[in-house]
């Protein structure tokens, strides 16, 4: 973990990179640092992924309407002063990708950030880890 999800109406695919923005989130999150200048996410745990919905309603469904819905999902224990860091630097990336396309039509952006301290089971099983604990 951390793990980046998007959801997004498959119209965005045509005006979007959707490629391109997974990349430009993913080195935004490896480039954040705490107070103390600590890397704030693994690099071999950090994964965005992206994902079209299959079937959507949005709004009234009246319009060539689309939407983007991203969800951060991360383990426990940072402040919340990087919370808001990490949120908008995120946002600031989407923003880069998005809105350009935003003045053209209307589309819903959504960002939100969990923690996942009540967990009943982690489990992590990997070779990315080994390649990047060095830096990490």
């Amino acid at each position: 973990m951390p793990h980046l999800v998007l959801l997004y109406s498959p119209d965005l695919e045509r005006d979007a990179d959707m490629g391109g923005l997974c990349r430009a989130l993913a080195d935004c999150m490896l480039e954040q640092r705490d107070d103390a200048g600590r890397q704030v996410f693994p690099t071999g745990g950090t994964r965005v992924l992206a994902y079209p919905a299959a079937h959507a309603a949005i709004a009234d469904g009246q319009g060539d309407y689309g939407f983007l819905y991203a969800n951060l999902r991360m383990g426990a224990g940072r402040s919340p002063a990087v919370h808001q860091q990490v949120g908008e630097a995120l946002l600031a990336v989407l923003r880069g990708h998005l809105d350009a396309l935003l003045e053209r039509r209307p589309i819903g952006v959504t960002l939100q950030i969990d923690e996942s301290p009540g967990q009943v089971f982690d489990a992590k099983h990997s070779s990315l880890h080994p390649l990047f604990s060095k830096n990490s």
